[in-house]
């Protein structure tokens, strides 16, 4: 797919499958759990999602790369704020979400409770 990979569908959709910790591949090597993109009748590229839990460190390295240091650097308050932008986006659904979040952010998984229970209680 080297040659592929400046076609302009692909460059539009590459920011986004690379936000959500996708992979980009060929459609004849398209999985049954891939989603194949097609572009103008014609099958362009296939799409590997990532697995949950994956896709949970591949947020949280986003949240450390978007504010320049390690998320257990950051203060309280900030940290609040990431826990409810992870709650938003689901984080905690996922099986050993809040042990995953508590570990990056150098809190206890009482304190993330805590920060889920202070956003429901507000």
């Amino acid at each position: 797919m080297s040659g592929a990979w400046d076609e302009p569908f692909i460059t539009a959709v590459k920011p986004l499958v690379d936000a959500m910790g996708g992979e980009l591949l060929p459609p004849d090597e398209a999985g049954p759990d891939d989603v194949v993109l097609s572009w103008q009748g014609s099958e362009v590229v296939a799409v590997r999602l990532p697995q949950l839990a994956d896709s949970l460190d591949h947020i949280l390295a986003a949240m450390e790369r978007k504010r320049g240091k390690p998320l257990a650097d950051l203060d309280r308050k900030a940290k609040q704020e990431v826990v409810r932008v992870l709650e938003a986006r689901g984080a905690f659904s996922v099986r050993h979400g809040v042990e995953t979040v508590a570990s990056a952010l150098g809190v206890s998984r009482f304190t993330v409770y805590n920060y889920l229970n202070r956003e429901k209680g507000s």
